[in-house]
């Protein structure tokens, strides 16, 4: 032990003059820092901040640009002010008709917006959905949301197609615009848009948008002394979150988790249940006729028509007329709908709708009805005809 102390008091010595020292050495030859006075921010008043900008601009014009960057040329800025304004500002010469829109459209659109805007995947629908602001789950389209048909135009010129931005000539957007009109039944199929009428079409949602006035609404009303105590008698749920029930019904506590898992359990339940109701007609209307399990295949493939065509309850005629017993109606001999002269001209030649007139035209409408204005370039099997064909038939009965 007699050695061990000795070490441990020879090792603390040696410590202890290290420190010593270096407390010594550093008042020789370290500087103390001088005192720095405390940094004021100051934020010039607006009148100021415009006389700093006014006078870095006239520097600017006298060449003084720091050898930063240089003044952007005419042609420059005439490349970037592309912007078009709902009154039509901005849009250049041009013209375009929906039958070439919508060849330019399925070329250059239809593989991410699908055939008749519907949208593949989660890619935006263009077409549809009117009337569905006010649902849980509204379709916002062109046709159903959008205000100005100047924001169309300027999104197609300026971003589409994806992946090859800005490539189409004001006259294919000018089509592309007209046939996404088409799609949304706002126009004619002998419609014509050009920079002389642009101005003239109204998109149906327009009138719901105002100027934002949230400086002067929100904002004040917001502005006010907030309450932080004995501010509501009670508090009553007023609306719930789509798809599941997330919204609680009382404060989070071990007996409402315990409850959550059954609550998930029943609302699975009422899901399946939800959906096997609504299946429930069709399997009802085939279980006479065509076979349930290929009405199913049917009723999935039939998605591909559905953006122009309805059928089953409450089925009204849209871009194309409803398919409610479609089965032994003569062709283009629905009440209220205006069809194409091929198509009237096909009925009036004797064209009946059965299971083989139907198989012929959804494989090749154009070739089928020529002059058709029909979009949809038909199904790529007989297996996805075959089930339509079932699908409708269990309509038709």
């Amino acid at each position: 032990m007699s050695k061990f102390r000795n070490f441990a008091a020879g090792i603390g010595g040696a410590t202890a003059l290290t420190l010593v020292l270096a407390v010594n050495f550093g008042d020789r030859f370290v500087t103390p820092l001088p005192d720095l006075p405390e940094r004021e921010v100051v934020i010039a008043p607006a009148p100021v901040a415009d006389a700093v900008m006014a006078a870095n601009a006239d520097t600017a014009a006298e060449g003084a640009n720091f050898g930063l960057g240089r003044p952007a040329l005419p042609e420059e800025v005439a490349a970037w002010d592309i912007d078009v304004r709902p009154d039509g500002l901005g849009l250049p010469e041009g013209r375009g008709d929906i039958f070439t829109g919508e060849e330019l459209y399925i070329a250059q659109c239809a593989s991410c917006h699908g055939d008749f805007g519907e949208a593949i995947d989660r890619w935006p629908v263009l077409a549809g959905g009117q009337g569905s602001l006010t649902d849980d789950r509204p379709t916002k389209t062109v046709g159903s949301y959008w205000p100005y048909l100047s924001t169309v135009w300027d999104y197609v010129n300026r971003a589409m197609p994806f992946g090859n931005a800005q490539s189409l000539s004001p006259d294919e957007v000018y089509a592309i615009t007209a046939y996404i009109l088409y799609l949304n039944d706002i126009v004619d199929d002998d419609f014509e848009l050009s920079h002389e009428n642009f101005a003239e079409v109204r998109l149906p949602n327009e009138e719901n948008f105002y100027l934002d006035d949230r400086a002067e609404m929100e904002l004040a009303a917001f502005s006010t002394e907030p309450c932080m105590e004995n501010c509501k008698e009670a508090v009553e749920i007023t609306a719930r979150a789509a798809v599941i029930d997330v919204t609680p019904e009382e404060s989070a506590s071990e007996e409402a988790m315990a409850e959550a898992a059954p609550a998930e359990e029943m609302a699975a339940e009422e899901i399946v249940e939800a959906t096997a109701t609504e299946a429930a007609p069709a399997e009802e209307a085939a279980s006479a006729g065509p076979d349930p399990e290929l009405v199913a295949a049917g009723e999935r493939a039939f998605r591909q028509c559905s953006a122009c065509h309805q059928v089953g309850d409450g089925a009204v005629s849209r871009t194309g007329p409803h398919l409610n017993g479609v089965f032994g109606r003569t062709a283009g001999s629905l009440d209220g709908f205006r069809y194409s002269p091929a198509f009237t001209e096909a009925g009036e030649g004797g064209l009946v709708w059965d299971a083989e007139s139907l198989h012929d035209f959804l494989m090749q409408p154009r070739d089928y009805i020529s002059g058709t204005r029909m979009a949809f370039g038909g199904f790529r099997n007989d297996s996805d005809i075959d089930a339509v064909i079932a699908y409708l038939q269990s309509y038709s009965e």
